[in-house]
């Protein structure tokens, strides 16, 4: 990638920020541009951008994101926003001869009941989970877009599926966040105001993959530089556990010492959701960044962020 002009769609984001950091040590020309400076569900605007800045590479991190409760209140959002976005920036990618794009989608594709480690071969093979189906919808739509780019024009487009992901930049919202982050938003407040307990959504016993974002920007670069294949590849950390554990171990790093209450009434979600990366170990690729470290880290970004 040395030399080469790398746009970076979404670079505000946890996992756009990440890829702008880990970009940093490439020897190449970042290229960036803030929602003020070009709305990405504008076809015009988009295509009148990469006219102007012709570059080489393009990491797709751009999305509408959002856990359980914000897919419920806003599908639209998820599902118009999603498609408008991913469509302008492959067109306009191809439309100026970009000469490879990486396509970030998200674990939510697979089917409910997928088999678990859930491989790539899993995508379409049976009904998704229906708190998330609006954006898992928009993504599998990328994928096959990115996918047909390539089958009819050779354009070198490839896709990524990484695991729930955490870390700086994160959504720290308690009524749109992902678990992890709303775990520490919880602990933290508990802490702070002296509470006795945290309470977490639905029976607690979901088992979640976890990634840190700085190992999923970490693997991004890594397949922009070795991968060039139709088949989309899962990014996840190799391990999964419940909710009610990961609970704890927030509470643990936070030194929040009350206890972890449980919400029936809320859902649960997927019932299991473990990435098989064996495609990307097998091309050389490991984590390096374990959960407790991770949960660390992110918690004192968020700190930082809220000082």
């Amino acid at each position: 990638m040395e030399g080469k002009r790398v746009f970076v769609a979404g670079h505000r984001g946890m996992v756009g920020s990440a890829i702008v950091r880990r970009l940093g040590c490439e020897n190449c020309n970042i290229l960036m541009a803030s929602r003020d400076e070009l709305d990405l569900m504008d076809q015009a605007a988009v295509r009148q951008w990469f006219d102007a800045n012709r570059p080489n590479a393009v990491f797709l991190a751009a999305a509408k994101v959002g856990g359980i409760q914000a897919n419920n209140n806003y599908p639209v959002d998820f599902l118009y926003n999603n498609l408008a976005i991913q469509t302008n920036v492959l067109d306009a990618a191809h439309r100026t001869n970009v000469e490879k794009l990486l396509f970030l989608g998200s674990s939510c594709i697979y089917p409910k009941l997928a088999p678990q480690p859930i491989p790539e071969e899993a995508l379409l093979t049976g009904p998704l989970e229906p708190t998330n189906e609006w954006y898992a919808i928009a993504k599998i739509a990328g994928i096959k877009l990115a996918q047909a780019y390539r089958t009819q024009f050779g354009d070198d487009y490839i896709s990524a599926m990484p695991t729930n992901l955490y870390g700086p930049g994160d959504n720290y919202d308690l009524s749109n966040s992902h678990v992890l982050p709303a775990l520490i938003r919880k602990a933290h407040d508990a802490k702070q105001s002296g509470a006795d307990a945290i309470t977490i959504w639905g029976s607690g016993t979901p088992m979640r993959e976890f990634l840190h974002v700085d190992d999923m920007a970490d693997a991004c670069v890594f397949l922009m530089k070795s991968y060039s294949g139709d088949t989309h590849v899962n990014v996840g950390y190799g391990s999964d556990i419940t909710i009610h554990d990961v609970a704890r171990l927030v509470c643990e790093v936070i030194g929040f010492e009350g206890d972890i209450l449980l919400d029936p009434s809320r859902p649960d979600g997927t019932p299991r959701k473990l990435m098989n990366s064996d495609k990307l170990r097998a091309m050389g690729w490991l984590p390096k960044i374990g959960l407790s470290e991770g949960i660390a880290d992110a918690y004192r970004a968020f700190q930082q962020a809220n000082c």
